[in-house]
């Protein structure tokens, strides 16, 4: 019998993402597997049912959908008790933000689910095609410096006129992840004059290499903040005091900050405070790309701009989301990318590997299996 993958309309407020695409659906078909996906699952990314139907899924009611599902895909992981009616010990792979939702893990193993968790993917060469963290960073990144520049109400490119010189708008990107990279290469195509720090002092060449400006502390104990699989680590105080005191006299002078910093499992590290925010100019704009796990800005709320000694703070808790039709192509395509590179052609199903497949893997068996969810 045909492996079953069965996606749903994601039920999160306001996710307008969809975890497979016409695209995959095909890839998942010419694999043999029988594709279902709940009807509408995919209006939010501008993806119509019948659409999915000519790539050759199944498109049904949420319970037709589940019904016999041998993997179940997501963005945001379902309630395991929206996944009644799919084959015991099914799969689940999706984001299950699996430190601030340890009652949601414990539930799929109370369920007898497998949680496969993508943000948990390992940060090695063989694993960056199914990287979802990545591909969607990638485009927070952009639509960050995108938000920023709209809502500021200055031009970004220098533009010489005949009715004078217009300045280009300096921006300062805090945190070189793969989000910060991109904030730096959009801000720089918009004319922009960019300048970027973080804790890693690899990232120099990289900044450097976009054309941007480094902002580093320098001959301070304690600033190697590079933890596995190229994550920041916490930073030792002295490290932090010499940092606050560079970032606040470079923070003075820019139009633009745009900060992006994440330690996995940790809340976000808080990087400007206020007595900073009233330093900037008047006008000036700060998007806090980390506002949904407790923000880099004091200050920030999640999808409001805030107004502070006049200047406008601003940041989404889903940014990827508002690239809904792009984020669900790259995320989908992370997920096939993550089931083929496994894929049994003998069995007709993925067989999952021990360095990656322990990784990923948060329950199996009614346990919760994952080292990194230990105590």
């Amino acid at each position: 019998m045909a492996l079953r993958i069965a996606v749903m309309k994601e039920r999160a407020p306001g996710e307008s993402r969809v975890a497979m695409t016409p695209e995959t659906a095909k890839k998942f078909a010419a694999l043999g597997a029988t594709v279902a996906i709940e009807q509408g699952a995919g209006l939010g990314a501008s993806i119509t049912d019948d659409a999915y139907r000519e790539a050759g899924a199944e498109v049904g009611t949420s319970a037709d959908v589940i019904s016999g599902a041998d993997i179940v895909l997501g963005v945001q992981a379902p309630d395991p008790t929206q996944l009644t009616g799919a084959k015991p010990g099914a799969w689940v792979a999706a984001t299950f933000d699996p430190f601030r939702n340890g009652e949601l893990v414990a539930a799929y193993a109370a369920a007898g689910l497998e949680a496969l968790s993508m943000e948990f993917m390992p940060r090695i060469t063989r694993a960056q095609s199914m990287d979802v963290l990545s591909s969607q960073s990638n485009l927070a990144g952009y639509k960050a410096v995108l938000t920023a520049a709209n809502t500021y109400g200055r031009a970004f490119p220098m533009m010489m006129t005949a009715a004078g010189t217009v300045q280009a708008a300096k921006v300062f990107v805090m945190g070189v992840g793969v989000a910060g990279l991109q904030a730096i290469a959009t801000a720089k195509r918009l004319g922009a004059q960019v300048s970027a720090t973080d804790v890693r002092s690899a990232t120099r060449e990289q900044i450097q290499s976009l054309g941007a400006k480094p902002i580093f502390v320098e001959n301070v104990a304690g600033i190697e903040g590079e933890g596995s699989g190229g994550y920041a680590t916490e930073m030792s105080e002295e490290y932090q005091k010499a940092q606050a005191e560079l970032v606040s006299a470079h923070i003075a002078k820019q139009d633009i900050v745009i900060t992006t910093a994440l330690i996995p499992g940790r809340p976000a590290p808080r990087l400007i405070s206020d007595g900073q925010i009233a330093s900037m100019k008047p006008g000036s704009v700060i998007f806090d790309l980390a506002v949904a796990q407790g923000g880099n800005v004091e200050g920030s709320v999640p999808d409001q701009t805030v107004e502070r000694h006049g200047v406008k703070i601003v940041g989404y808790a889903n940014t990827a989301n508002h690239l809904a039709a792009d984020a669900s192509a790259l995320f989908a395509r992370n997920l096939y990318n993550f089931l083929f590179a496994f894929w049994d052609k003998e069995t007709g199903r993925p067989v999952l590997d021990e360095e990656i497949g322990d990784a990923v893997r948060l329950t199996k068996d009614n346990k919760v299996v994952n080292s990194r969810l230990a105590g």
